[in-house]
């Protein structure tokens, strides 16, 4: 029953995400992109810290190795962005970033089968880190699952969009990303093999899924939310973060009543 859980998680997390996202590309792209980002910033924050990082604690690990992975997890993660293996981009031609006209020509032209590829082990990462959840507990999977949903939609935009600009047919662009979604099906099944003959993994791997939210919140959404300067924006981006956070908690009071 887990199993299937898991596969119909990591399904939505990698998969309708990706269709999701290709959906909203046509319709109200820039303002959609900019309210998802933020508020998968507060989900992924919320389920950090409100979920994740309390089970790792409560499993009755040695707190001090618990720590010293969310530092470790935050170093993996900072030197595989840094090397292109995860790409976390929401940028497109028009979003007022900035950029020369024919920029996402440029770059997705020779590194179109990179961003694919780093597509792809983002997902069987993400696959990884639901499984262990929903090994710990079947609702913290699912909400750790939409929380990195949440996030993969605005990411999914910026790469359909950069696949466009390099040439690609919607279709292709389309079918590609969800090929490279289903790596998150693949993570899931590995991760399931894995933890369910090694346990003891688990406070470790709970651990290692709030610094890749942490990381990803922290590292990505926010500096991309600081590209919109304007007040009144400022205050939006605010309240979506509380509203991200405030959902979180309200779900970890069902999961959780007492």
């Amino acid at each position: 029953m887990t199993l299937l859980h898991i596969i119909a998680a990591t399904l939505i997390a990698g998969v309708l995400s990706t269709l999701a996202a290709a959906l909203l590309s046509l319709h109200l792209l820039s303002r959609i992109t900019k309210r998802l980002v933020s508020l998968s910033a507060g989900l992924l924050l919320g389920a950090a810290s409100i979920d994740l990082l309390p089970e790792a604690i409560a499993s009755g690990e040695d707190p001090e190795k618990l720590g010293w992975t969310l530092g470790l997890g935050f170093l993996g993660f900072f030197l595989l962005e840094k090397f292109a293996i995860l790409r976390h981009g929401h940028h497109h031609e028009g979003d007022g970033h900035e950029h020369h006209q024919g920029h996402d020509r440029h770059e997705a032209g020779p590194e179109g089968l990179l961003i694919l590829v780093g597509d792809s082990l983002h997902n069987f990462v993400d696959g990884v880190l639901i499984a262990s959840a929903f090994l710990v507990d079947h609702r913290l999977g699912w909400m750790t699952a939409l929380a990195v949903a949440a996030h993969e939609i605005p990411q999914e935009i910026g790469d359909y969009i950069v696949l466009i600009n390099a040439g690609y047919s919607r279709q292709r662009a389309i079918v590609y990303n969800m090929i490279s979604g289903l790596a998150a099906v693949i993570g899931g099944l590995a991760g399931w093999a894995l933890l369910s003959a090694q346990h003891q993994l688990l406070p470790y791997l709970i651990t290692l899924s709030a610094a890749a939210f942490i990381y990803v919140a922290l590292a990505d959404l926010v500096p991309d939310m600081h590209k919109q300067r304007q007040a009144a924006e400022s205050f939006v981006q605010l309240g979506l973060i509380g509203l991200g956070v405030l959902a979180i908690m309200l779900a970890h009071r069902l999961v959780h009543p007492h």
